[in-house]
């Protein structure tokens, strides 16, 4: 795991770019060279939207490796925040007094929120930024709460970090990402969200995202295209299965596919519950018919990426071998 000073060495090495990955979500994390000015635009598009302000105070809970901790330093070098790193966990803020600006995953907020003591430095935060994975509607409902700013971020390692905010909290709590100055939204064909940020990503990117997008310039996140499931004709988006479940099922799992002779492709469960019979009753009452697993499959253990993510790919692969 890169230190601080490993970061900063290279951040005033000669070189005028840095290597990163992406998540490798939907397959093998791939390297990808950017530039140190292109996020030195990001760390201020962020700043500027959130208010940040020379000698705020900044924590510094995600590994280095990845571009989330990466841009969090880059913050604070570029806006003169006063950094405060500590070991990444699941657990960020068992020694951390209240900082007025930190990025967290769901896992470490839904953590704090269980410690008394980690709950009430969560709730002082001025600015927290979530990323990384889904936040449930359990979450939201207590993050909803909140008296200050909580937000959910949009964006992925090519924009380096997000390009657009959703606010979580009240009074202004949304459903829609709202993007940065100097950010332009369009659909392609396809229905999937293109972006054109000129000052973090030097060519306009075709995400997989299928988004909703307003006259105004905020959208909302549907699902992915790569993550749809065509089943006897009709299209089902696995995220939106997998909301609907949420609530329901209290054991890690993901919804996955396999190729059908009849159907094309059936829609599979992958949990880590080993009560597949209870799984598929929840299932077969929380879900349109036509949405519900036509397979349940028992993993020890999902299939994740380095972020905490689920992989994709490896479900899918996991759920053939187990079938």
């Amino acid at each position: 795991m890169m230190s601080i000073n490993e970061f900063l060495s290279e951040w005033n090495g000669p070189d005028t770019r840095l290597l990163v990955h992406t998540s490798g979500s939907t397959g093998q994390p791939k390297p990808l060279w950017v530039e140190k000015r292109r996020m030195e635009a990001s760390a201020r598009m962020t700043c500027q939207f959130l208010g940040l302000k020379a000698g705020d105070t900044a924590l510094l809970c995600l590994p280095l490796d990845f571009i989330a901790g990466k841009m969090m330093a880059v913050r604070a070098l570029t806006c003169g925040l006063r950094l405060v790193a500590v070991p990444p966990s699941g657990h960020p803020l068992a020694q951390q007094e209240a900082v007025d600006f930190a990025a967290m995953v769901p896992s470490q907020v839904y953590n704090s929120l269980q410690e008394p003591v980690e709950c009430e430095r969560l709730r002082h935060i001025r600015q927290l930024i979530i990323g990384g994975g889904a936040i449930d509607d359990a979450l939201a409902r207590q993050l909803k709460t909140f008296p200050n700013g909580v937000w959910s971020t949009y964006g992925m390692t090519e924009t380096l970090s997000h390009v657009a905010l959703r606010r979580l909290s009240e009074p202004d709590a949304s459903q829609w990402y709202t993007p940065f100055d100097g950010v332009g939204l369009s659909l392609n064909a396809d229905g999937c969200l293109v972006i054109d940020a000129p000052l973090v990503c030097p060519d306009r990117l075709v995400t997989n995202d299928i988004a909703e997008l307003r006259p105004d310039g905020r959208f909302r996140i549907m699902g992915r295209r790569d993550n749809v499931i065509c089943s006897g004709g009709i299209k089902i988006q696995i995220e939106e299965v997998e909301a609907l479940l949420r609530p329901h099922l209290t054991a890690p799992f993901c919804i996955t596919r396999r190729p059908d002779a009849k159907w094309g492709e059936a829609v599979v469960l992958l949990t880590e519950d080993a009560r597949l019979a209870a799984v598929e009753a929840v299932c077969r009452r929380a879900l349109p018919p036509y949405w519900v697993p036509r397979h349940y499959c028992h993993a020890d253990r999902l299939p994740l990426t380095p972020t905490g993510k689920i992989a994709r790919k490896e479900a899918e692969r996991t759920a053939a071998a187990l079938l």
